[in-house]
């Protein structure tokens, strides 16, 4: 296959410090199209490529010399135009959350399987080196069976790191995510368990709130800034998931494993990214790499790992019924949230 010819869709910060570099670097792409909805911002990132910026999203999928489309729109678009790509036989690398429904998630899940395109999803948690460690360690029985574990992502907020910062942040805008912290980083991390234990989140009870961000008139944001789940896991581990835009100090990335033989906890030292212990021994010290954070930028895996699937014509790495799993999850937590209640999750217990 020659080079693919790639086009992105929205021009914001994740496109600039993830994917764009990244299409760059990779020797298959061919970054060819741009669209965003500020023309201005999209002819700055195509100048260097030589590449054609769009009119409209629409007659980016359109043309016939776009092989692949990144879609790094906000959360309410990512279902039209995902659907619309797949439509016109593009591949697809979606950014996270799927869709801001079960429904739109179904649909594009539905578009993806009709079409003989690729369909992935940008988890990029599942290709951190640390990440992969661990869950060979948990595989290999390095803790024994599984049997509870916390899992956290938090942050200052994307206010400090969107591309229009401040309290006017899109992200703070329901009409365009329709969820706050729990769609932005509780979908990492609700996935990474999935990728980590082999195991999908089947009951849920969440607190999904807004506790201290305000918008630009000062009034609190009307999506949630932060979220707390506990989860049981269809290997009947349980265990708390946290999603926050309230820390406001070092990033929190971490992830620990309780097993009955022993702990794995992941970026819990900034030295070992991983670490074992086991009762009576010396704890095994891992130095993989340091994650990925806002502040410090390296190259995710994620567009090697599209660009191979499609050139090497491999499945998806990040299939739709894989974030279809995930995003159970997530609504399972606002529905929690909502009405008090513990939330089962039958589909992922059938599908495990």
């Amino acid at each position: 296959m020659s080079q693919i010819n790639t086009g992105i869709i929205g021009c914001g910060k994740i496109a600039q410090v993830r994917h764009i570099p990244e299409y760059a670097a990779n020797q298959w792409s061919h970054l060819a199209g741009f669209f965003d909805l500020s023309k201005a911002r999209a002819q700055q990132v195509a100048e260097p490529f030589g590449a054609t910026v769009y009119d409209s999203w629409n007659d980016l999928v359109a043309d016939p010399g776009i092989d692949a489309v990144s879609i790094c729109t906000t959360n309410a678009t990512h279902a039209e135009i995902a659907i619309a790509a797949l439509n016109a036989g593009k591949h697809v690398l979606l950014e996270k959350p799927m869709a801001t429904s079960l429904g739109d998630c179904e649909r594009i899940a539905e578009a993806a399987s009709r079409s003989d395109r690729l369909l992935m999803l940008d988890h990029n948690q599942r290709f951190v080196k640390a990440h992969k460690l661990a869950r060979d360690l948990l595989q290999s029985g390095a803790i024994g069976d599984l049997v509870s574990f916390r899992t956290t992502f938090g942050h200052g907020g994307p206010e400090t790191w969107s591309v229009d910062p401040g309290p006017g942040t899109w992200f703070f805008d329901a009409r365009q995510t329709t969820m706050g912290a729990i769609g932005d980083l509780g979908v990492h991390k609700t996935d990474l368990l999935n990728f980590l234990t082999g195991a999908k989140v089947v009951e849920v009870t969440a607190k999904v709130c807004t506790l201290e961000k305000v918008d630009a008139t000062g009034k609190l944001i009307p999506v949630d800034d932060n979220a707390i789940a506990i989860y049981t896991l269809s290997n009947g581990a349980v265990g708390t998931m946290t999603a926050s835009w309230s820390f406001h100090g070092s990033e929190d990335n971490s992830t620990v494993l309780y097993g009955r033989l022993g702990i794995i906890t992941i970026f819990g030292d900034p030295e070992y990214q991983v670490i074992v212990q086991r009762p009576g021994a010396e704890p095994e010290k891992h130095a993989v790499e340091p994650i990925q954070t806002n502040d410090n930028q390296t190259a995710s895996g994620v567009i090697d790992a599209f660009m191979d699937a499609i050139h090497l014509d491999l499945p998806s790495p990040v299939s739709a019924e894989v974030a279809l799993a995930t995003m159970r999850a997530i609504f399972a937590c606002q529905e929690s949230s909502r009405t008090g209640s513990v939330i089962a999750i039958p589909t992922n217990r059938s599908e495990s």
